[in-house]
């Protein structure tokens, strides 16, 4: 029987000190040292076999949390794991307590081509996998054909299209074994709801930057062109996993999606939920008011839908459990989940040919306040997101009779 564990850890801008990333944002080294620990101490909570990394500019500055997690937890094995001399170092609770070091686990890193100078860098994915990968990661940002988008007007004429040519962030694809299985694996940082305002050429600044001369129809237009991106990218994410379900792998897509499951740019990744019974809908081709699908058809239809579908870790879990809210992200008075982990059908429950099981799904976020409440403590350095998990068992299919 093989266990393993899947990981989506947004770090927030984890590069070295003494660095500007961001305008006039940077680490002091003391700054970079307790963020490098806090980091540290999560990675090893986490002990994921399978982690995805976002926001990293640097993956020197990764390596060195990796390093500092495994030293953590080589001398906490040290200190409460027993020898093989004991007699009762074969007890359970020992294989969840031990903390497995990242010794001879690949790690993969993007660096995102929108990357800057200092101060206005652009900040990449990983992925750590103490598995190792079977064949070389993919990164997915500029696209070999811009993503045109057609729009009709309601009148009937054109338009216009809007054109995507570059990810905002890269979208990293590994193959990854587990088991005797191999597992797609896609790593994803969509465009935040952070509004893209209209600068013109030779201005310093987008006028709507001025909270002075607050203009709020040109700062709703930003969260327009955001939001645009973000469900752009979430289509090419969604085009990828496609073309691997239709090869009959198996994938998971990790990462923050930067909106909540129910969001549209979210259901362009998972796809359609499937209608109960399709012989209740007029045909797409109906010749008169009764022209249904068939039965057989709605069987099809399902098939079709349902094999190309992903399904939520976190949904997965609460369907199981007593367990009613899950969060990844406090801002503004809004405690939601914005980083996500999906699978295949291969491993929903309800499926007979199913390769795996998830056994139990949990979220570190005891350190997410909401600051927006005056008396909230925050601290700037450590993550904004939940670090959320996924188990794993893989399983037999079940033979039918």
């Amino acid at each position: 029987m093989t266990e393993f564990t899947v990981s989506s850890f947004n770090v927030k801008n984890l590069i070295g000190p003494e660095q500007e990333y961001y305008k006039f944002e940077s680490y002091t080294p003391e700054e970079y040292s307790w963020k490098q620990s806090w980091l540290a101490n999560q990675v090893l909570q986490l002990n994921a076999d399978i982690i995805g990394f976002q926001e990293i500019f640097d993956d020197v500055a990764l390596q060195a949390v990796i390093d500092e997690a495994d030293e953590l937890g080589v001398a906490a094995n040290k200190l409460s794991i027993p020898d093989e001399t004991k007699r009762y170092a074969r007890k359970a609770i020992f294989r969840k307590l031990a903390y497995d070091p990242y010794t001879h686990a690949q790690l993969a890193f993007a660096p995102n081509l929108n990357d800057g100078a200092p101060g206005q860098r652009r900040p990449g994915v990983a992925v750590l996998s103490r598995f190792g990968f079977t064949e070389k990661p993919e990164v997915i940002q500029e696209l070999p054909e811009p993503l045109e988008i057609p729009f009709q007007d309601l009148g009937g004429s054109d338009g216009g299209t809007y054109k995507l040519r570059r990810l905002s962030r890269p979208i990293l694809r590994v193959r990854i074994p587990v088991g005797d299985q191999v597992v797609t694996v896609f790593n994803c940082h969509l465009k935040s709801k952070l509004g893209e305002l209209d600068r013109p050429d030779g201005a310093p600044y987008p006028p709507a930057a001025d909270l002075t001369r607050y203009d709020p129809a040109a700062r709703a237009m930003g969260s327009l062109r955001a939001g645009l991106r973000r469900m752009a990218e979430a289509w090419v994410l969604r085009r990828a996993i496609i073309k691997d379900l239709e090869a009959g792998n198996a994938v998971m897509v990790l990462g923050d999606f930067n909106d909540s499951e129910h969001a549209v740019s979210s259901e362009i990744i998972s796809g359609e939920i499937p209608f109960k019974n399709y012989a209740w809908i007029r045909r797409h081709d109906a010749q008169h008011k009764g022209d249904r699908y068939s039965a057989a058809e709605d069987a099809v239809i399902q098939e079709q839908i349902d094999r190309v579908r992903l399904h939520s870790a976190e949904k997965l879990f609460v369907r199981k459990s007593l367990q009613d809210m899950v969060y990844t992200s406090a801002f503004g008075g809004v405690f939601e989940s914005i980083d996500q982990i999906l699978m295949s059908r291969h491993f929903h429950p309800d499926n007979d040919k199913r390769i795996g099981e998830m056994t139990y799904f949990n979220v570190l976020n005891d350190h997410l306040t909401d600051g927006s409440h005056p008396d909230a403590p925050y601290n700037k350095l450590a993550s904004d997101h939940g670090q959320i998990m996924a188990h794993f068992t893989l399983v037999k299919p079940v033979t039918q009779p």
